[in-house]
């Protein structure tokens, strides 16, 4: 089947683009972490993050309390309805590039605030190690010092008693977090979370083979934050786990989610359509699997003092650099990874999945491709978990 014309428009052009936050966000105090463009053969990571209450008002320089809108981990049990005594034995990987030389301080302080157990060097909780898997850091830089603080948050808020290994790259490079995806596989990680994307492009096959082609280990992608358009790497790979954005909404008979407008979705270009993906009109591999929330209002609580000058301290954080680490945790909490080296599990067991219906993350004449849709739709997949019987 042909893409129709716009899509295919979209798919081919091949180009990834830091677009205005306040687009996806609806706020006009957002920061990219990672800066703008990136160049094939690299990635960016995809936090989004502001440290204002809300977008009007600026209070907060170094804020030593939580923002009081921001999802806290109680919270994200609540929404997804999440027994969090379990995953002891299971390690989370955490890939990202650079140095963040105050994450091990910083994820101290988050667990402590919300009564989570310790996770630290000295209880062989917490691993940290470069790319080769050595213990001399590479050096730092505060954009990916968020989505670090980020990534290891976001798994202590969806599987507290699951081990952390982060893995920090040389550079974006795809060359160097690849190595550093086969390094965590290598030291033991049972899920690989990874909070990045790039461009698609004639290499990614090579890349992929390289680097994100591990059975038996569940490799979490960010499915981006630029709305629809064309699938980024590595989420679109076919043995990646391409984790799509929600926005969260408390009614009177629970939460409710809709696709939220920065999710990344679309068709990719170069990898051909899964056996166990049969959505319609994508005859190529089709992003996102499944979705968690990501929307930046009002964010996600994040605990990060580097780098950040006067904004040291609660941030609010959102992007699809959400998702994909809370869904990493949850797959940590089933204890099923092995079976997870696709998506082709939770396409099986979808029932445990909500489906998220309502929102859009762009034009595409009303398609599901960018709008959440009863049954599968391209931003928010099957959907969002609901226990962990999809997972």
């Amino acid at each position: 089947m042909r893409l129709p014309a716009a899509i295919a428009a979209l798919v081919l052009a091949g180009t990834l683009t830091a677009a205005n936050p306040s687009a996806a966000s609806g706020s006009t105090s957002w920061h990219r972490a990672c800066g703008g463009s990136v160049a094939r053969g690299e990635a960016r990571c995809f936090a989004l993050w502001s440290s204002d209450e809300t977008a009007a008002t600026r209070t907060t320089v170094g804020a030593t309390t939580p923002p009081k809108r921001a999802l806290t981990p109680a919270e994200v049990t609540d929404v997804y309805q999440l027994d969090t005594s379990l995953g002891a034995g299971q390690t989370i990987a955490i890939v990202d590039a650079y140095d963040d030389p105050h994450v091990e301080a910083d994820l101290a302080v988050y667990r402590k605030t919300w009564g989570l157990p310790p996770c630290t060097t000295l209880n062989k909780c917490f691993r940290k190690v470069n790319q080769r898997g050595g213990t001399t850091p590479p050096h730092g830089d505060p954009g990916w010092g968020v989505e670090i603080s980020l990534d290891v948050e976001a798994v202590s808020a969806t599987c507290p008693n699951c081990s952390i290994l982060l893995v920090e790259a040389d550079s974006p490079a795809f060359t160097d977090l690849g190595q550093s995806v086969n390094t965590a596989v290598r030291l033991g990680a049972d899920v690989v979370s990874n909070s990045y994307g790039g461009i698609e492009y004639g290499g990614s096959a090579r890349l992929g083979n390289k680097f994100y082609a591990h059975a038996g280990v569940a490799q979490v992608v960010s499915s981006g934050d630029f709305g629809f358009g064309p699938a980024a790497f590595p989420a679109s790979w076919p043995s990646t786990i391409a984790v799509g954005g929600t926005s969260l909404s408390k009614t009177t008979a629970g939460w409710a989610e809709s696709a939220w407008g920065g999710s990344g979705s679309g068709c990719s270009a170069w990898f051909d359509k899964p056996a166990w993906q049969h959505d319609a009109h994508c005859p190529m591999r089709t992003v996102a699997d499944l979705s968690a929330f990501a929307d930046p209002e009002p964010g996600f609580a994040v605990y990060d003092t580097f780098g950040l000058g006067r904004h040291s301290g609660w941030i609010r954080v959102g992007g699809t650099s959400v998702s994909a680490p809370l869904i990493a945790g949850m797959i940590g909490l089933a204890g099923n990874a092995a079976s997870l080296g696709s998506a082709r599990y939770i396409y099986q067991h979808r029932s445990g999945l909500a489906d998220v219906v309502g929102g859009s993350n762009g034009y595409c004449g009303g398609d599901y491709l960018c709008r959440g849709k009863v049954g599968y739709d391209a931003p928010t997949g099957w959907g969002s978990p609901r226990g962990l019987s999809a997972l």
